[in-house]
């Protein structure tokens, strides 16, 4: 009796154990998927046509709202060549090309997080236009109209840049000289991209208001809401491989700096609130090919070319 009595309370307390683990698995899983949800996805979009008027609610955007708008509409307004691509994992992905010059070289231009390539790139093709480029504006997997819901803040990206350079050089013949373009996450997808093996099309890289690493990016989106990033992490990181199915820690821009081959011409404004400017400061230390930077005082997150246009265009002469 006595020993049934003890095989009952050893039972008793693995069940109590086994039990406890479970709720810490599950509570695990859920505010990993929370994290998922918030960090990687974004919900189907609606017609995205009307997005001109959608503008960063943010006040460093104000002084520049119609203008951004006023050039969203511009941009809208040139004859373009609709792009379509298939992705590694089968997402078609979509952009339009804008020609200055045939013989021009090729600016394939990203947006940022959840961005819209009109939007986030207003004035890019008119940017370009004015360095003698001709432009493939595409948007970001799961953003517009591509297909997809999950966003890997370059990790993936960067695999879809390598796509759309393959469709610029089938498209627009063996010689097209190629400038890999992007703000904010598309920085991120540019600069990671140019760590890759890049064909010798590819003549340079604009890596415009660009962020470390993904993590050093989210870690500091989860500072700004007042929580503790070290606690927070962790749960990012398993909800990105659970539900996104990627490795968030797969490529960072801080490592593909260093093994970039093409010049990259960095920018970020001094004023930047949501990626920091010393980002890119150490971005351009790391990069071990020829480099450039301009750093935009007054300028706020994407600002660079908006509020110094003629420094900027200036700049990307010399660059490349």
């Amino acid at each position: 009796k006595g020993c049934y009595n003890i095989a009952n309370l050893f039972g008793d307390e693995i069940m109590w154990i086994l039990m406890t683990l479970l709720a810490l698995a599950l509570i695990t899983v859920l505010i990993s998927y929370i994290c998922f949800r918030m960090a990687f996805y974004n919900p189907p979009r609606r017609d995205t046509e009307s997005f001109e008027a959608v503008l960063p609610p943010n006040e460093t955007y104000a002084p520049y709202r119609e203008q951004m708008r006023d050039l969203t509409i511009e941009t809208r307004s040139f004859p373009y060549e609709p792009a379509q691509i298939k992705s590694f994992d089968g997402l078609t992905l979509l952009g339009k090309y804008y020609e200055y010059d045939p013989a021009a070289p090729m600016e394939i231009m990203f947006p940022g997080y959840r961005g819209l390539a009109e939007r986030d790139l207003c004035g890019g093709v008119q940017r370009a236009f004015a360095v003698g480029h001709n432009v493939l504006l595409v948007d970001q997997r799961a953003c517009g109209k591509c297909d997809g819901n999950i966003i890997t803040f370059g990790i993936y990206e960067r695999l879809d840049c390598m796509k759309w350079i393959d469709y610029a050089i089938s498209r627009f013949g063996p010689d097209v000289k190629i400038v890999l373009s992007g703000v904010s996450m598309g920085s991120a997808t540019v600069t990671m991209a140019a760590g890759m093996e890049l064909p010798e099309n590819v003549i340079g890289v604009v890596a415009d208001s660009g962020y470390t690493s993904p993590k050093d990016i989210i870690c500091k989106v989860i500072s700004d809401m007042h929580l503790p990033p070290k606690l927070a992490w962790p749960f990012v990181k398993l909800g990105a491989k659970l539900f996104g199915h990627f490795d968030i820690e797969a490529a960072s821009s801080m490592e593909a700096v260093k093994h970039a081959k093409v010049p990259i011409f960095f920018s970020h404004g001094e004023a930047d609130d949501f990626v920091p400017c010393d980002m890119t400061k150490k971005l351009y230390e790391a990069c071990a090919s020829k480099k450039s930077i301009a750093l935009i005082p007054g300028a706020g997150h994407g600002l660079c070319y908006l509020v110094q246009p003629e420094e900027y265009v200036a700049a990307i002469k010399k660059a490349f």
